[in-house]
């Protein structure tokens, strides 16, 4: 680890530990999204005019219900119709997981490419995810994806103080040496103060432990096996054996793809391509 690497993590992780690092908060139109389905007696025309104050999240919605993913056998053409199609949580879910593709750009050009980067490489895994939930599990999709998208949530302050830090702005390797060390411990903090459920609040954290065992399949065991899919071969993680990951065993997937294993791939590109 170079010497200005060890030196920011060692000043972010003190400013984790004292609660005086800046952390990322949720775009005003999820919060009320979230803050609208939290409630109990919330009607969907009330979730519906909270969505619709964001004309683009609303479009984006109503395109991903209308897509192959959710298989609807008529089309759908209003908000109204996308939220009773997809339930309350759902669409809550998802809403707020496109919407935080605004929190990903930057001022200066190296980081708003880098932050790009990050959410393009999030919204990949997303994508992956959402499909193996619904072949391989019980669990809800919509928190598979979700989960998809928080997975490097972590990188955001890091990037955000290098974005005021000069050193750290022009060395790469020192500024991916801190992401790599420290952007998961950031990512269970940020979920935490988003009062995200418990099920997704140490997915940041629990998707890079390939020994971790939980007795049944879960939202980290997801998005671990989407993100190892979805690497390139030259890849240093993609060389694992994956007989050796439990969450490979407990979804129930090989590294050489049985005969019985489905053919997922267009699927997964095309839940990439309405996410990305």
């Amino acid at each position: 680890m170079t010497d200005l690497a060890q030196r920011v993590q060692e000043e972010l992780i003190q400013a984790i530990d004292k609660d005086q690092l800046t952390l990322p908060t949720l775009p005003e139109v999820a919060l009320r999204i979230r803050e609208a389905a939290e409630d109990p007696d919330v009607s969907i025309p009330h979730l519906v005019r909270e969505i619709s104050n964001d004309a683009a999240l609303s479009a984006r919605l109503i395109k991903v219900v209308n897509s192959p993913l959710l298989r609807t056998r008529t089309e759908i053409t209003d908000l109204g119709m996308a939220v009773n199609r997809m339930g309350i949580t759902y669409t809550a879910n998802l809403a707020t997981g496109l919407a935080m593709a605004q929190m990903f750009q930057a001022t200066s050009d190296v980081i708003d490419r880098k932050m790009r980067e990050v959410w393009g490489r999030s919204t990949e895994v997303a994508g992956i995810s959402h499909v193996l939930c619904r072949h391989y599990t019980k669990l809800k999709p919509d928190q598979a994806t979700l989960a998809g998208l928080v997975h490097q949530i972590g990188v955001l302050p890091i990037l955000s103080y290098a974005e005021e830090n000069d050193r750290l702005l022009s060395d790469s390797i020192s500024l991916n040496l801190v992401i790599d060390r420290i952007h998961p411990i950031l990512g269970d903090r940020i979920l935490a103060a988003w009062d995200f459920p418990e099920p997704l609040r140490h997915v940041p954290t629990q998707h890079l432990d390939f020994q971790r065992n939980s007795p049944t399949p879960d939202y980290a065991d997801i998005v671990q096996v989407a993100m190892l899919q979805s690497l390139s071969p030259d890849h240093p993680l993609a060389q694992m054996d994956w007989h050796s990951i439990p969450a490979f065993a407990k979804l129930g997937i090989t590294q050489d793809g049985g005969d019985d294993e489905e053919d997922l791939s267009a699927e997964m590109e095309a839940a990439m391509a309405l996410l990305g």
